[in-house]
Formats: C-alpha cells, sequence, structure tokens
C-alpha cells in the first residue's frame, strides 16, 4: 500500500509502486485535471506540486511520493480563485485549454518562488511548458498579472 496526500486527503492505493504518479491521480484517485500530453516529461501538462517541487506526473513513480504532499490543479484554490486562475481567465489564456493546469502549476512555483518576475524570469520558467496554440504572449501577460496580484494582497495583509 502507498499513502498519497493529495490535497490535504489521504489516499491509500494499491498499486505497483513504478506506476506512474499520474494515472494514480487520474485513474485511481478521480482527480483528472492534471493532463496527459506526451508520457516522457516534455511538454509540461501533467505537472502537479511533490512537497512544493513542480513535477512532471507521467515519469514520477508513485513510490516517489509515497507520504508526501501532492497539490493538484484541483487542490491549488478550494474556489479556483487562485490568482494565477483568476488572471488566466482575466486575460482569456485558454484556447483548447488542455495545457493549462500544467501551465498554471508551473507558474505558482515560478511565483512562489519569484513574487516579481521578468518576462525573461518567465520565459526560462515556463520553457518546459508546451501550448500547442500558441497562448504564450498571453501567458506571460497573465503570469504578471497575477503576479500584480498576488503582491497586491501581500501589501494588504501586511498593513
Amino acid at each position: 500500500m502507498i499513502t498519497l496526500n493529495v490535497n490535504q486527503q489521504t489516499h491509500q492505493v494499491d498499486v505497483d509502486p513504478d506506476m506512474p504518479l499520474l494515472w494514480v491521480i487520474r485513474d485511481i484517485i478521480g482527480l483528472t485535471g492534471t493532463k496527459y500530453g506526451c508520457g516522457v516529461a516534455l511538454c509540461g501538462a501533467c505537472v502537479v506540486h511533490l512537497n512544493g517541487e513542480a513535477v512532471r506526473s507521467c515519469v514520477t513513480k508513485v513510490s516517489r511520493a509515497d507520504g508526501q504532499e501532492i497539490v493538484t490543479i484541483e487542490g491549488l484554490s478550494k474556489n479556483n480563485d487562485h490568482p494565477l486562475q483568476s488572471a488566466w481567465n482575466e486575460e482569456n489564456v485558454p484556447q483548447c485549454g488542455y495545457c493549462h493546469s500544467g501551465q498554471i502549476m508551473s507558474a505558482a512555483v515560478l511565483l512562489r518562488e519569484n513574487p516579481n518576475p521578468t518576462d525573461k524570469d518567465i520565459d526560462d520558467a515556463m520553457a518546459g511548458n508546451i501550448c500547442r496554440c500558441g497562448t504564450y504572449l498571453r501567458i506571460r501577460k497573465a503570469i504578471h498579472l497575477a503576479a500584480k496580484m498576488q503582491r497586491k494582497v501581500a501589501m494588504a495583509t501586511n498593513k
């Protein structure tokens, strides 16, 4: 048995320890927001947070996640109101939308580590996430907007 802490809920799963975390999240636990894109860690559609680190769940063995904290797109915020999710909507980022859970999860780590990223910072951090629709400029704009939203909240709480 493997114990997974996904979005602050504990799940006991009886699976092959070499099974990709993605399939456990989607097929066993039933959280389908994390997407399968390429299966070889090249596209970023499957990004989740493992102990706060952005990982490609399509190549991460479930045994690596045993007892660890996992956050999927469903757990990023309770009401889909994380600044990135709000900015994504405000900037009309999605076209097909398939890559965006992975894009948002990668961007969340970026903004946690760098609350005021430059265009280059964003481009570097997001380079491993592919958007087949080509919405990269809107993605960058949304990340800047989310960073601004987060800074505004931080300033309001520090007063």
